[in-house]
């Protein structure tokens, strides 16, 4: 069967909400978001292209720090209105310099930071 990006469930911004996920061991890496053509460009060039809701422009993971997310599967949830990238990450996948956007956790109503910065 064909895949057509069109065919998502964006909100009404023409967004939809990607998870992306280490290829090798699972780690969830970070959310981020695609529009439709995000979605084309991931798939053709198989570098990773989120849409910036911030700079209202695409942003290929990596292309000025050069930690790169090389796709290895898209996936599409049941709803179709979420993504999930499987990926290959090179270097941290967060801006602050951590291997992931999830580096604080919550136990007993306290926060901990659970990784530093890599970089």
């Amino acid at each position: 069967m064909s895949f057509d990006a069109e065919t998502l469930r964006y909100d009404a911004a023409g967004l939809l909400p990607v998870i992306a996920q280490e290829a090798t061991t699972g780690e969830v890496l970070m959310l981020a978001w695609m529009n439709a053509e995000a979605v084309r460009r991931t798939l053709e060039t198989g570098r990773v292209t989120y849409w910036s809701r911030s700079r209202e422009d695409f942003w290929v993971k990596g292309e000025t720090s050069g930690h790169t997310q090389e796709l290895v599967e898209l996936r599409i949830d049941c709803d179709r209105d979420c993504l999930l990238a499987v990926v290959r990450q090179t270097g941290p996948a967060c801006h602050t310099g951590r291997r992931s956007c999830f580096y604080t956790g919550i136990n007993a109503g306290e926060e901990l930071e659970l990784m530093k910065p890599e970089v």
